[in-house]
């Protein structure tokens, strides 16, 4: 009778070794001064400097990249998803007003061929260098029989910290102040099902460069803008990571029972990626704007008298905004016209 090894199974821990021995300096170039590890071993250190805060508080994110994956899988490009990892859940802490400090990755497959996953974890790398945070660690997780051949699955998780008494909660939001809406470099990292749904096969692969643009990673130039105006009494009320559920679900959640915000979707021009899916799919406005960011992945709720001063300031960061609506009396509500 044969031995069975772990290898027939369809787990191959020699190649996984050698794989992520080849994974150590992509992640290192990531390494802020406060990583005291290498990775590999079954902890990741990271020092937190308590002489550059007062009172800090952690702050956390998990979040994945979606149906996207199955974009990249048929255009056979990987390297960009991996930033979408990050972006997800750094720009969501960034609305808190925390700074990310590491990152941990999961990537879970049955087969797939090495430089694929080498392109996914170069990605990681480069999102975390962007957002200014470290990867320091993480899972690479081999399962036959939960993934088709070529198919992986990525998820990430983040910390960061913010001074307790600079958090952005949305509690200060009232009525008056205006939302400055920040450019998105694309669809991002959500909606993807329904974009699979509107568009053909031959469709996505023609167009499949802009659809896998990576999520634009908001987080250095967001944290200098609250330094800049960290002096003064808090004018940036609120911030919104426009993803899943859009401007409706997103929005709202950060909203106190007595506001609403009005918002003119006809104050930015909406990228013709979003009009195609739209008239493709026979797709009503209000469902649009539930589902994709329509050209807006960021939202700062901010001091009407303080808007023109960060528009100023976000093109000088290189980000393209303008004010698309205005938080009045209400019940926690979004309303688009």
């Amino acid at each position: 009778m044969k031995k069975i090894t772990y290898k027939d199974s369809g787990v191959d821990i020699k190649s996984a070794n050698i794989f992520k021995s080849k994974l150590k300096p992509i992640v290192r170039s990531s390494f802020r001064p406060e990583v005291l590890t290498d990775i590999g071993g079954f902890g990741s250190f990271f020092k937190l400097d308590k002489n550059k805060y007062k009172n800090p508080v952690l702050v956390s994110s998990s979040d994945g990249v979606g149906t996207k994956l199955v974009i990249a899988k048929l255009a056979d490009k990987h390297d960009t998803v991996g930033v979408d990892a990050v972006a997800m859940n750094v720009n969501d802490i960034l609305c808190t007003g925390a700074e990310p400090l590491f990152f941990l990755d999961y990537i879970a497959y049955s087969k797939v061929k090495e430089g694929v996953l080498i392109d996914v974890v170069k990605g990681i790398s480069d999102g975390c260098r962007q957002a200014g945070c470290s990867l320091i660690g993480g899972e690479t997780a081999q399962m036959p029989g939960m993934y088709r051949q070529g198919e992986y699955d990525i998820a990430g998780f983040c910390v960061g910290v913010v001074e307790k008494d600079k958090i952005i909660s949305g509690d200060k939001i009232e009525a008056g102040d205006l939302l400055i809406g920040i450019e998105s470099s694309g669809l991002h990292s959500n909606g993807y099902s329904l974009v699979r749904k509107v568009l053909s096969r031959n469709e996505i692969k023609r167009m499949s460069k802009e659809l896998l643009t990576p999520t634009r990673i908001y987080t250095k130039p967001i944290l200098n803008l609250l330094s800049a105006t960290g002096h003064l009494p808090p004018v940036i009320h609120g911030i919104a990571h426009i993803t899943g559920g859009s401007f409706y679900d997103k929005i709202s959640r950060i909203l106190p029972r007595n506001i609403n915000v009005q918002i003119d979707k006809n104050s930015w021009k909406v990228p013709d990626i979003f009009k195609l899916i739209q008239s493709k799919g026979n797709i009503e406005d209000k469902e649009i704007y539930r589902t994709l960011n329509m050209g807006i992945g960021l939202v700062l709720i901010v001091k009407n008298n303080q808007a023109s001063a960060i528009i100023n300031k976000l093109s000088g960061l290189k980000l393209k905004s303008r004010v698309i609506g205005a938080a009045v009396k209400g019940k926690k509500e979004v309303i688009i016209d």
